[in-house]
This record gives C-alpha cells, structure tokens and sequence, in this order.
C-alpha cells in the first residue's frame, strides 16, 4: 500500500508555516531573476502585483513560481467574486499604492524597476507595518489558494500544485456552473430544538 509520508493535517500546517515563514526567510537570494518575463500587456495595480507574487514565489526548477500557478490570474478572479470583502479587495490595490510610494521614496523608481535585492529590502520595510503585513498576508493567502485550488477558478492549471505536491483530488471536480460563489447562500432549515 503507498502511505502517504503525513497526513493533510500535517501538511496543512506545514504549507501554512512555511507560506508565513518564508517573507522571513534567507530563501529569497536563491531565487531566480524574472525582470525580463513581465507580460506586457498588464496595467497597474496587475503588473506590480504580477512581479511581488513572482517575487515572493518564485518558479525553481522542480517547483512551479507564481506565474506557472497563474496566480495572477486567480487573484484577478477571485477579487470580483461576489463574496469577496470589499475591505480586502481596497487593501489589494492600497498596497500596490504603498509599494510604489516608498520605492519612489528610498530608490526614485517603481517596484517593478528595482532589483531583486532592492525589492527585497523595501518587501522588509512593508512587512514592517501593520497594513503592509495584512498586505502582503493576504496576497500570499491568494497565492497558496491559486497553487492548491481546482483549475475551474482560474489557478492550478492541469493541477501543476497538485503533482508538485504529490495530491491527489477528490472527486468529483467542480465545472464552471459548480463554482461556489455561483450555487447560491447555503439555506438552513429553521427547525426548533
């Protein structure tokens, strides 16, 4: 029989630590360059948020980086969800405002002009602020969610996380008409106790 080697409980919470763990981590030296591979048909707040995803999960070479999960993607799909909060949606695009301010402040260039060592120093400074932490927590939330969602939100294509994660799906998946901001607010019974 193949055991799996822990169960997704403990996987959870090992992809969990690591996701808050790594902004904090040493890893982010070891990361390959992608200043040349920004799409150039993105507009801002999409093109600065492109390259933070891609800089806080980058693609080495046995695992997918931000852009082989289509994070990007996923996220633009899921801010227009209906049940998005609207606090978190402003904060996406807040932050990018923040980001770049403080780039133009410490280096006179946006984020997405600075060096692999300079964004990650002014990543350091956000991370540093209550809302900047928020911030960047929440664009990592929406970057494990595209790397471990089903493909029908926009994530995860031909299950890339899956395989790199070793998982298997359960059946069966959702179609585009099964999305669950698409079925409605679950209805409870109204029963007496």
């Amino acid at each position: 029989m193949n055991d799996p080697l822990f169960n997704r409980r403990d996987f959870m919470r090992v992809l969990v630590t690591a996701a808050a763990a790594y902004p904090l981590s040493g890893l982010a030296a070891l990361r390959s360059k992608n200043e040349n591979n920004i799409p150039a048909t993105l507009k801002e707040p999409w093109l600065t948020i492109s390259v933070v995803q891609e800089h806080l999960f980058p693609a080495e070479k046995d695992s997918p980086g931000a852009k082989d999960i289509h994070a990007l993607e996923y996220l633009q799909s899921m801010i227009t969800a209906p049940d998005i909060e609207a606090e978190d949606r402003k904060l996406i695009h807040d932050g990018v405002g923040w980001l770049n301010d403080l780039s133009k402040q410490q280096y006179s260039k946006q984020f997405i002009e600075l060096t692999e060592d300079d964004k990650e120093k002014i990543l350091r400074r956000v991370e540093g602020s209550n809302a900047g932490s928020r911030w960047l927590s929440l664009l990592l939330t929406y970057l494990i969610e595209a790397l471990l969602s089903d493909p029908v939100y926009a994530g995860n294509p031909k299950g890339i996380g899956w395989k790199w994660l070793n998982h298997q799906p359960g059946f069966p998946l959702p179609n585009k008409s099964k999305m669950y901001f698409k079925l409605g607010k679950p209805r409870y019974r109204n029963t007496k106790a």
